[in-house]
């Protein structure tokens, strides 16, 4: 295989143009930190954009942001810092997951996977702050979309296509994202002891009231010994209140009130919390030796403890809940969880996406969730229109596309 590793943007689109040419494959990778996430590709040349390196705008005052798609999340989140801000989404680290180097992502690579971790319901994914971008298409051809502004009405929204394509639909070279000022301040509510259930009522409840929470979470008693929080080893509840210090003594008695049917909590200050969080973000409280399949599994936040249930799990099994129930992690043994997983899911709507397979075991012919026949005809005509010969990670989402 060779390796391709442009330097800028017009060698990009020759590079593209040449594999166009010869309809020669190529998988496409930055830092290669989460290459193992979704199925291999097959290809006969790597194109390397680590190369399209560095920061090229940054306005803290007009809260925008603009690097090359090569750019570690590192230097980006060191820069922000500088000026009290963030990416709202706290963009998910696979390295422990995916057995690779942790905080080893790019910003391209953050956008082609529309990360996001425990603050999505409040904030979003990354394709809610991405504003815009500069790329070559399958077609070897460099177009733009979007802008510097956060209403920009010029053209199609192709940000949308873009974040969570994975590659499959053009190169990215330049991205512009949205950043908001940083919370000064993060403490987490917690309750104890809760079923998986209760937990589930409870969140719903916290995430409905005016308590301004911005994240919550349920960590049962099989794995809370993964956490540090004392002595304790009930199961935890999670509600993270960010702010002022003021207005986070102000909503967390009032949550306080509100949840006494579940329970008394207590208050987890910084940088307790922030760490807490972050393990919850990664997924690092899980375990993820070579034994065990990991998934994620999406769905309507009121079915996570059923779908859990649902599964009759054996007792080596590992979950948690984040998104008030909306997103489950699962490290599991054995074979043949996909289908178990995605029968369960059937009558509820949600998605089951295989992280990272067990050693051996083949559950990785269809990583993805399943498209049905109508989303499989749209996503192959949108392919055919950005990338007609399949030459950009054929095959990375489903076999084929």
């Amino acid at each position: 295989m060779s390796h391709i590793k442009p330097e800028n943007a017009d060698q990009l689109e020759e590079a593209i143009k040449w594999a166009l040419s010869q309809e020669e494959p190529m998988e496409i990778i930055g830092s290669g930190s989460k290459q193992k996430l979704g199925r291999s590709v097959k290809a006969d040349h790597q194109l390397d954009v680590s190369a399209l390196t560095g920061i090229t705008l940054y306005e803290p005052e007009e809260l925008v942001l603009s690097a090359r798609a090569g750019t570690s999340l590192i230097e980006i989140q060191d820069e922000l810092i500088k000026h009290k801000q963030y990416m709202a989404f706290e963009p998910m680290d696979y390295g422990a997951l995916l057995n690779g180097t942790a905080d080893a992502g790019t910003i391209g690579g953050m956008v082609a996977c529309n990360l996001s971790g425990p603050r999505r319901l409040k904030a979003g994914a990354a394709r809610d702050h991405f504003l815009g971008f500069s790329g070559v298409s399958g077609r070897g051809e460099t177009f733009k979309s979007g802008g510097r502004v956060v209403k920009n009405v010029t053209g199609y929204d192709l940000m949308k296509l873009m974040a969570g394509s994975y590659g499959t639909l053009a190169v990215m070279s330049d991205i512009t994202i949205k950043v908001l000022p940083a919370p000064p301040e993060e403490n987490s509510y917690v309750l104890y002891g809760l079923s998986d259930e209760q937990a589930n009522k409870a969140m719903s409840v916290a995430l409905n009231s005016s308590c301004e929470v911005s994240s919550a979470a349920h960590i049962p008693q099989g794995i809370i010994t993964r956490v540090s929080l004392g002595t304790d080893d009930r199961a935890i509840t999670l509600f993270r209140l960010e702010g002022h210090g003021p207005s986070i003594a102000y909503r967390a008695n009032k949550l306080a009130s509100l949840l006494n049917d579940f329970g008394k909590g207590s208050l987890i200050a910084d940088p307790e919390s922030r760490a807490l969080w972050q393990k919850l973000r990664d997924a690092d409280i899980l375990s993820v030796s070579e034994e065990r399949s990991i998934w994620r599994i999406s769905l309507p936040p009121a079915q996570g403890s059923t779908f859990v249930e649902g599964l009759k799990l054996e007792d080596q099994s590992e979950y948690f809940y984040d998104w008030a129930g909306g997103l489950v992690w699962l490290s599991l043994t054995g074979d043949h969880n996909a289908a178990v997983l995605r029968d369960v899911l059937k009558s509820m709507g949600g998605h089951a996406t295989l992280v990272r397979p067990a050693k051996d075991i083949e559950d990785t012919e269809s990583p993805q969730h399943p498209l049905d026949p109508g989303e499989h005809a749209l996503m192959k005509r949108i392919k055919d229109n950005f990338d007609p010969k399949a030459i950009l990670n054929p095959g990375r989402l489903y076999a084929d596309l």
